[in-house]
């Protein structure tokens, strides 16, 4: 037999990148107080963790086999798609270990693959024309998409064989929300609409009901409607998912608007042939966010820093939840708190950094810190040595 040309498993290879892995990611230090209860305290600070946070199951599983990729393949060229994660500083090792993007960043494209290369497809998974462009290269593709994403896909395309349109919760240019939009188009007749927020939502349900002006819609909605979509027809029967990585609540949340609306529209009996829902939201996103908010009930806190890419979808929703309830600092990286007087951060629903002073007060602190799942504990261990080194402390 050849050589395979699609991989979606470890290459037997762990054992040889654990080295590697463990000294790029963990921390010896975050390790310590997940036993001493995710408490720090070092002099006139406290350092409250989340019970939950960082690398995830799938995000450690596609690290994972991007090193192991490299081990297996030390002579050959190595691609992937896009970034594996959103985490500038995981991206920026894959390049370090001579893994080249096929985004545009180095410059080359599909076209210039060949039969001998390998390409690496991240954890967001690539919509299904991306797919069969790469096949077509005949390269050999190594295919880290989490779990929970490719159940995601499963459950859409059981909408799209029954006839309905998938609505999906999702941000549209999201890697991930483009991959699941393709797979409603795996069939014959298959559209899909995204939807990023209950306003969005609502568009869509006051259609349902009402009807209006058919135009104006797709105008409203723009890319995030499948091509030929008319509102008329295909949003007779409708099959909810979302990005695994938006927030639970707001999923929950649509899904039950558009229940209402279909049932308002077509009454309970047609509407339970109508309508579909399943809560895709992943384990790992929750299990954050209910560790978040369980942080924050344990009592005050005076700032709240949360670590991960600009671009990380359920990073940015940690930083919803936190900005509710206390002063909240989105960073990519503990080179993101200039001094004890200047931060670097993202406020939410900006996309531009900022720098922000006097964020971190004078005298005792409780500062709470949690992590989106592409964070790797050494980067949360940078923040806390950083934080305490503006107060001349040592973290032993």
């Amino acid at each position: 037999m050849g050589e395979p040309r699609y991989i979606n498993r470890s290459l037997g290879l762990k054992q040889a990148v654990t080295p590697q892995l463990v000294r790029d990611y963990h921390s010896p230090l975050v390790e310590r107080m997940r036993a001493e209860g995710n408490r720090l305290q070092v002099g006139p600070l406290t350092f409250r963790l989340a019970r939950e946070f960082g690398f995830c199951y799938g995000v450690d599983r596609a690290i994972e086999y991007a090193y192991e990729t490299r081990e297996k393949f030390p002579e050959r060229r190595i691609f992937i798609t896009g970034e594996i994660i959103h985490n500038p500083g995981v991206n920026r090792r894959l390049t370090e270990m001579g893994i080249r993007f096929l985004d545009g960043r180095d410059g080359v494209a599909v076209e210039d693959l060949l039969p001998d290369d390998v390409v690496l497809l991240p954890a967001f998974g690539v919509p299904l024309a991306d797919m069969e462009g790469l096949r077509a290269r005949q390269v050999v593709l190594v295919d880290t998409t989490c779990g929970s994403v490719l159940n995601v896909w499963k459950n859409v395309e059981r909408f799209t064989r029954a006839g309905h349109t998938a609505l999906i919760h999702g941000k549209y240019a999201h890697e991930e929300t483009r991959a699941t939009a393709s797979r409603a188009r795996s069939q014959p007749g298959g559209h899909f609409v995204v939807v990023r927020d209950l306003e969005e939502a609502e568009l869509v349900c006051a259609y349902i009901e009402h009807g209006g002006d058919r135009a104006a819609f797709l105008a409203r909605l723009g890319e995030a409607v499948s091509p030929g979509f008319d509102p008329d027809r295909h949003l007779a029967r409708i099959g909810c998912a979302n990005q695994t990585t938006m927030l639970s609540s707001e999923s929950l949340a649509i899904a039950e608007r558009v229940r209402a609306a279909m049932v308002a529209r077509w009454g309970e009996g047609e509407a339970a042939e109508r309508f579909r829902a399943f809560d895709t939201i992943c384990s790992a996103t929750q299990d954050r966010q209910d560790a978040l908010v369980a942080l924050l009930d344990e009592g005050p806190m005076d700032l709240m820093l949360v670590i991960g890419g600009y671009n990380s979808s359920n990073t940015g929703h940690l930083v919803e939840i936190a900005g509710t309830r206390v002063p909240t600092f989105h960073v990519q990286h503990a080179d993101c708190l200039e001094s004890a007087e200047i931060v670097r951060h993202q406020p939410l629903g900006s996309t531009e950094e900022v720098r922000s002073p006097g964020w971190l007060p004078r005298g005792p602190a409780v500062i709470g810190i949690t992590a989106g799942a592409s964070t790797p504990n050494s980067e949360i261990e940078r923040v806390l040595r950083r934080v305490a080194a503006f107060r001349d402390l040592a973290l032993d």
